[in-house]
């Protein structure tokens, strides 16, 4: 049995006979109906992405969108003759989401066996279901920022960056110099503690802990004189990433524990989690600190085990549950990955970071 507790971040939508009533290639003209323009709307207020994955021809579908207004709502668009639970995947691959996070929704009985069957970690609903989705509590984050209601644009910037790589005529090296990644590090205060929270609800494969904190336990541990709680946001030529990093250490004795470091999906390609990381062991290590991370394992954040190791980290202590990792010369690992990122940092030294 496989459990579906996290809350969905895309919808995929059927469009013939769900968004509207007909078919396009059949010149029905259909228009779409009234519950599935209110759905759009308020899941995209919420920060869920939409996308579509319809049997048809691309360009007549796309047309039949922008006549209605509402391609731009859309973060992706696939379209064809192929099996739909191919588009599904093709689609969260292209967002970088894990299929847990996906809902699919068809008019076609078929179709919802087809993708439930290929791909059963995607939540699939009939579409004489699309008026109960704001309703839904899989479709209701439990806390909606500024940067949530932002997050289809943010999506809509990163497919103008993809188009730009794919006519990038030299090196991925090159292209990632190319784009000027800006991070800009701070320690969190008032205003991040909602998207800091709703980064540890939703980023789960960049993430080395898997732990979760709630807005009051992010603000205790900002208080704290043993804890240091840092955000990230990330900026190019193209424009802001938002807020897409959290690290969590604790303070105590001769180390600085990161207990917990993670990163937003949306950046997994831009190679920007060394950076973060020799920022925080940076700091470590100016206040006379050893560098310490924990990695637990989930299914599905191994990648950060592999950059931890990347970055200079060596295991010094591993069970089952939970492994500890020091890192002597963070340079050696990170600073070649992350020399196309430049690092600034926005707060002043505070007591916890002298040296003792």
């Amino acid at each position: 049995m496989i459990v579906m507790d996290q809350t969905v971040k895309c919808v995929v939508w059927d469009l013939d006979d769900t968004i509207w009533d007909g078919v396009v290639l059949e010149q029905d003209a259909p228009v779409p109906k009234p519950e599935a323009l209110r759905a759009l709307e308020v899941l995209d207020q919420r920060g869920i992405l939409h996308a579509v994955a319809s049997r048809g021809e691309f360009e007549p579908a796309a047309a039949h969108l922008r006549t209605h207004g509402i391609e731009e709502m859309f973060s992706a668009i696939d379209v064809g003759w192929g099996p739909k639970s191919e588009a599904v995947r093709r689609i969260a691959d292209r967002l970088n989401l894990g299929l847990d996070t996906i809902a699919f929704v068809d008019n076609d009985p078929f179709e919802l066996a087809e993708v439930s069957g290929a791909l059963p970690r995607v939540r699939c609903y009939p579409a004489e279901q699309i008026a109960t989705f704001p309703d839904l509590p899989e479709l209701t984050p439990a806390s909606i920022t500024e940067e949530s209601r932002q997050r289809r644009a943010l999506y809509r910037a990163e497919r103008t960056r993809q188009f730009d790589e794919q006519e990038f005529e030299g090196s991925n090296s090159e292209f990632m110099a190319s784009l000027e990644l800006i991070m800009t590090v701070r320690a969190a205060n008032e205003d991040d503690l909602e998207r800091a929270h709703e980064l540890t609800v939703r980023s789960h494969q960049l993430n080395t802990t898997g732990r979760t904190f709630d807005i009051d336990e992010l603000r205790r541990l900002c208080a704290s004189d043993e804890h240091e709680v840092l955000v990230a946001s990330l900026a190019d030529r193209f424009g802001g990433y938002g807020t897409i990093g959290l690290a969590v250490s604790e303070i105590t004795g001769e180390d600085s524990v990161l207990q917990l470091l993670l990163m937003s999906c949306r950046v997994m390609s831009r190679g920007v989690g060394t950076a973060l990381i020799q920022h925080v062991v940076d700091r470590a290590q100016g206040r006379g600190k050893r560098a310490l991370a924990e990695f637990v394992p989930t299914e599905v954040n191994r990648v950060m085990m592999v950059t931890l190791r990347f970055s200079g980290f060596e295991v010094v202590d591993s069970n089952p549950a939970r492994t500890v990792l020091m890192c002597s010369d963070v340079r050696r690992g990170a600073a070649p990955s992350a020399s196309h990122v430049e690092i600034r940092s926005e707060d002043a030294m505070t007591p916890k970071d002298t040296l003792s």
